[in-house]
């Protein structure tokens, strides 16, 4: 019979000083069922990198213009300095709550309380886009499948794409229940196909514009790479926070840390693998794709306002062929439902550990006896996203995409608190070495303050309604209102759990010392 020993560990632990157990609950997860090279492709899938490229690639072309792959490698750097983060403390504290668990360890558990809130909500607004754009390229991919306009338009239809689109969730919901094995099986396919399908897009379209068939196309130019080139500090900005976007989800491989084969190193280094994956699948395509047809503002530009929303269905014919370009189409539909998939993983896991460590309802932390998943959790995730989903888009179409740009709050919300609590995790480390005062400390701290300055100039845009689709309340810009009324909502909901586990909130639960709990058959 399996018993939780909860006796503390031998031996104390000085003040600032990282604890040596870390102070990791057992959840009862599937341990062992992901290595490296899986937990890489995870955290590749959850970032959706194909759709990630047709959505963003036009709107960054039309802020930067040429400087589109330097405004890529900007918007890399502080994800990168997080990552460094993420890996040291996952190395201390493998535990799948990550940002909420390490942040209460540094911060206390009001600070770590909300910064598991941004995770949770930030995951539940993609999960619900993500839905709406698997449907989507659905019914346009089954209308060129069958060469029948009146199937592509069914997406048209509300009542066909809410269906449609909580079908898909129901299904990527069912396979996130049954397990990370289930999960890797189908991300290794989906994954694959997207990689290769970008390979043979950025070989077409160097050799198109080594033919010179487009008129707009441009002679490379290392030039491109200089971040210092862009017009305007505005522009700079407003790339960077597209860019940032083009890197969340990363983590998912570190909130599956406590199922991964070497649960204190692998994660970590899944995460750097994942990053370099991306960046070098951004800046490759973003670079083809301006030599192709160059980054304007008319005809098969990348910034025509016309096809920036997606590149991919505006260059698909013209770059590939009509053969060939038909695997664009399955590929953002491919990218689009990995990902749907994949970003169950930090949602429930993050509840999961919420809930352990008595922040959320105990009911969360019920763990599926056979499949080893946080089964309840899962569950709740798929139902909020589908209501979410739904009532958005029978409330207003201008509300779900606000929703959408208000996303980026949340992300540098959490990732800069997760960047600091490293540093101050680990302070006592910083002058053992050169490589702890880099690593646990320097690093965090810049990824943190540039995506805290992200975070503030973001906020600063969002009051304006002209920023996401021009909607206002009383004035002031609707991303404003839905990024900052959600992050009251989650300080409304930690003070209503405040009085149901005061205990938490007490700091008694999850503190530095908090000793493991050892699972023992």
């Amino acid at each position: 019979m399996t018993q939780l020993d909860v006796r503390p560990r031998a031996g104390g632990t000085a003040p600032g000083a990282v604890p040596a157990d870390g102070g990791v609950r057992g959840k009862g997860l599937g341990g062992n069922s992901v290595g490296l090279m899986g937990s890489a492709v995870i955290g590749v899938s959850t970032v959706a990198p194909v759709y990630c490229l047709t959505s963003t690639l036009g709107s960054t072309a039309g802020e930067v213009g040429v400087q589109m792959p330097a405004v890529f490698l900007a918007g890399f750097l502080p994800m990168l300095l997080v990552a460094f983060a993420y890996r040291e403390l996952n190395k201390a504290v493998p535990d799948c709550g990550t940002s909420f668990t390490w942040t209460v360890k540094a911060f206390g558990p009001r600070v770590g309380w909300m910064c598991g809130w941004g995770l949770v909500i930030a995951t539940i607004i993609v999960l619900s886009n993500l839905a709406g754009v698997a449907t989507s390229y659905f019914w346009l991919l089954a209308g060129e499948i069958t060469g029948s306009e009146s199937i592509a338009a069914l997406d048209d239809s509300k009542p066909v794409h809410i269906l449609t689109c909580l079908a898909l969730i129901a299904i990527a919901t069912a396979i996130s229940y049954r397990g990370m094995t289930a999960t890797k099986g189908v991300q290794y396919a989906l994954v694959g196909l997207q990689l290769v399908v970008l390979a043979v897009f950025v070989a077409m379209a160097v050799q198109k514009a080594g033919s010179g068939e487009f008129a707009s196309s441009l002679d490379f130019s290392w030039s491109w790479l200089n971040p210092f080139a862009v017009q305007s500090f505005a522009a700079f900005t407003a790339g960077l926070s597209l860019s940032i976007f083009m890197f969340w989800g990363w983590d998912a491989c570190l909130t599956a840390n406590e199922e991964t084969v070497g649960s204190e190193k692998t994660p970590g280094r899944a995460a750097l693998i994942a990053m370099v994956v991306l960046v070098g699948s951004y800046l490759a395509t973003g670079v083809a794709a301006q030599m192709a047809v160059g980054s304007g503002d008319s005809g098969l530009g990348l910034a025509n306002p016309e096809t920036s929303d997606n590149v991919f269905a505006a260059l698909a014919g013209p770059v590939m062929g009509p053969g060939l370009g038909i695997l664009l189409f399955v590929a953002v539909l491919a990218s689009a439902a990995a990902s749907l998939q994949t970003t169950f993983i930090p949602v429930a896991r993050t509840v999961l550990a919420m809930s352990s460590y008595e922040a959320l309802p105990a009911s969360y932390a019920r763990v599926h006896p056979r499949f080893r998943t946080p089964g309840r959790a899962t569950v709740m995730a798929g139902v909020a996203t589908g209501v979410f989903y739904t009532v958005m888009t029978l409330v207003s179409e201008h509300v779900l995409v606000d929703t959408i740009y208000a996303l980026g709050l949340m992300i540098c919300f959490y990732y800069a608190l997760t960047a600091f609590a490293c540093a101050w995790y680990f302070r006592a480390d910083l002058t053992r070495s050169f490589r702890d005062l880099a690593f646990k400390g320097l690093f965090p701290v810049v990824g943190g303050l540039l995506l805290t300055a992200v975070f503030g100039k973001t906020l600063h845009d969002m009051w304006d309604p002209a920023y996401g689709s021009g909607s206002e309340v009383l004035g002031v810009g609707s991303v404003f209102v839905i990024g900052v009324g959600l992050l009251l909502l989650g300080v409304v909901l930690m003070l209503v759990m405040q009085r149901r586990s005061p205990a938490f909130f007490r700091g008694e639960i999850l503190t530095r010392e908090t000793p493991a709990l050892v699972v023992e058959d």
